[in-house]
């Protein structure tokens, strides 16, 4: 079977540093041209990465017939217009998380991917495709925790610099677009649902004006999911899914690791099996489940309709924290 054709619209690390190498080790995908706001920058990036076209913007990307899908890292304001834009260029659609700005602006790319039914749209929530998620899902669907009750779940770094797009509330800064988003997805995937209501608590740097630190809960009506994410705390991150007759605990939950086997553990009583997982990069598997929805026709993984209504949990966080009571 054939390699879909990529284009990536900008050099931002996260593209040139874990996605565009792993993409280009997929069975289905071929990185073909990446495109930059100069010339000077997306030739040094191809050169680098050993990718074919360099363009110096995003619009010579997107007029280029031999570019088939794009995958765009670009900052959270621009991840909705310019997902618009490719898709009226007639190419196939992966964005980084979050979707966009707010769930308003969420629809409006679903909406416009309504009116392309012939293109593949899909928010880049890597993580649920790694073997370890699939594991843990199968696991709960299959009763070995007995009934879901509760998740919890933390992700934390420390990041205190002014130029950082994570610290400029007007780019989508802040904890909970950045990593919340990952704890609220991952909470709305094991129950299978959405919540019912949600309460936050969130402080702001008052100095960047984004969220440091935001604690959610969701209350899915049989079970609840709290979590924790903070962008001036010790890095960490992990994930335990409680039920009535077991555990799973993950390790590594986001960021899992491609140079080493990640594992998860399952507690039944006094007893815990560790289950380990094979070398793997959730971002290869991604670009390959993605390319192979658009060679043969099918559904992606995620649909856009989940990147909506994680963006209105977000949102629900937001206002919750700031009226103190449930929304």
């Amino acid at each position: 079977m054939r390699k879909i054709r990529w284009g990536i619209l900008s050099t931002a690390n996260i593209g040139t540093e874990k996605v565009i190498p792993a993409m280009q080790l997929g069975e289905y995908s071929k990185v073909t041209g990446i495109a930059s706001r100069n010339q000077e920058m997306a030739e040094a990036a191809a050169k680098r990465l050993g990718i074919q076209k360099a363009y110096a913007s995003y619009e010579d990307l997107l007029a280029d017939p031999d570019i088939e899908a794009i995958y765009n890292p670009l900052p959270n304001p621009q991840h909705v217009p310019w997902s618009i834009k490719a898709l009226e260029a007639g190419k196939h659609v992966l964005c980084e998380k979050p979707i966009g700005m707010s769930s308003v602006e969420a629809e409006e790319l679903l909406a416009a991917g309504k009116k392309h039914p012939e293109l593949k749209v899909m928010e880049a929530f890597m993580y649920r495709l790694h073997p370890q998620w699939v594991k843990a899902k199968e696991l709960v669907l299959d009763g070995e925790i007995g009934e879901l009750r509760t998740i919890q779940s933390l992700f934390s770094y420390y990041n205190v610099d002014p130029s950082n797009i994570r610290n400029i509330a007007e780019m989508g800064g802040g904890g909970l677009m950045d990593i919340g988003c990952y704890c609220i997805s991952l909470s709305r995937f094991i129950f299978n649902t959405e919540p019912e209501r949600v309460q936050g608590i969130i402080e702001y740097d008052p100095e960047f004006k984004v969220d440091r630190v935001a604690s959610g809960i969701l209350d899915f009506g049989r079970g609840t999911s709290t979590f924790t994410c903070g962008t001036q705390l010790a890095p960490h991150q992990r994930v335990n899914i409680i039920g009535t007759e077991g555990r799973i605990e993950i390790e590594i939950p986001f960021n899992a690791p491609s140079d080493k086997p990640c594992r998860i553990w399952l507690q039944q009583g006094s007893e815990i099996e560790e289950i380990l997982f094979d070398f793997c990069d959730q971002y290869t598997i991604q670009g390959d489940l993605f390319s192979l929805a658009v060679l043969n026709d099918t559904e992606v993984p995620t649909p856009l309709e989940d990147a909506v209504a994680n963006m209105r949990v977000i949102e629900s966080i937001v206002e919750s924290a700031a009226s103190g009571k449930w929304v």
